[in-house]
């Protein structure tokens, strides 16, 4: 992975259009992909609000502002990822999708491509495999909202070759960003800890513990946290902790895991966060206020 000057990100939702800036913003010339012509608009018009912002707080200059806009091109043809460095896929997290879309795209890169996921709970195993060059596979964990969030957790499999981790660790730092080493197990270090706390938060509203505003109250109040467990999830997506639950679940035959089943409800009726402006908060008003739950 050692002298990328092209990147590829696959998937422009939330986390790939933050990826895809932030690389962009970092120099690197950079390929967003996605069939859907619409979250590519999207991805591109967020792209461009977000770093505006960064610019009237004197965080980037216009003419920085400009030239990382420049360097992103928005592509609707897996194909045209053939001629970038590294491909870091940001598609669901749903394994067969994730295997689908490696599959495809060791049919499209040349060899030397170097592949990553931002997976933030699958084991890297299978996507390695699935990748046709596990020596050159790495899980690149970004945390949203990407151009805000200092982390990246750095995932080598059985298979990843010395020179490829070395690199990879190396692109991260070249992106201002900071690094924590896991094992290659589900979900690594941050969702492994974090996902059981945000469902627990579920449950005691289930149970009747206290309001979604009070629960949030008492952690932000009470423990320091930046935003309460109920207004993360939010944030982060109903369906993909449900996902992300389910696959630790799975991995570690622990119900602590599992998604209760009022996030489960949530889910199912629509309420995603906001991403569609309702979850366990309705942000179709200003200020959000607590949504009426199923």
């Amino acid at each position: 992975m050692n002298g990328i000057r092209s990147v590829g990100v696959v998937g422009a939702g939330l986390m790939g259009a933050g990826i895809a800036q932030t690389t962009a913003s970092a120099g690197f010339d950079t390929l967003l992909c996605d069939v859907d012509d619409g979250a590519l608009r999207r991805a591109r018009a967020g792209i461009e609000k977000s770093t505006a912002k960064f610019v009237e707080k004197g965080q980037l200059t216009a003419a920085d502002r400009e030239a990382a806009l420049g360097r992103v091109r928005t592509v609707t043809d897996l194909g045209d990822m053939s001629g970038v460095d590294l491909v870091i896929e940001a598609v669901p997290e749903e394994a067969s999708t994730k295997i689908h879309l490696f599959e495809q795209l060791n049919s499209v890169c040349p060899y030397p491509t170097a592949f990553a996921s931002n997976t933030s709970s699958i084991s890297i195993t299978g996507l390695a495999a699935a990748s046709g060059r596990p020596d050159r596979f790495v899980v690149l964990h970004f945390f949203n909202p990407v151009p805000l969030m200092p982390l990246v957790e750095v995932i080598r499999g059985a298979e990843t070759s010395a020179e490829t981790y070395a690199g990879a660790l190396d692109f991260v730092r070249q992106l201002g960003k900071e690094t924590v080493e896991a094992r290659d197990v589900p979900g690594f270090v941050v969702n492994l800890l974090l996902v059981p706390f945000l469902l627990d938060a579920v449950r005691a509203l289930e149970r009747g513990v206290a309001g979604t505003v009070d629960i949030d109250r008492g952690m932000v109040l009470g423990c320091g946290h930046p935003m309460g467990p109920l207004t993360l999830l939010d944030f982060v997506g109903l369906d993909t902790v449900v996902r992300i639950g389910e696959i630790l679940c799975s991995g570690y035959g622990e119900e602590r895991y599992a998604p209760p089943a009022l996030l489960k409800r949530m889910v199912a009726a629509g309420s995603l966060g906001r991403k569609n402006g309702k979850g366990f908060y309705d942000y179709s008003v200003t200020p959000p206020a607590a949504a009426e739950l199923p």
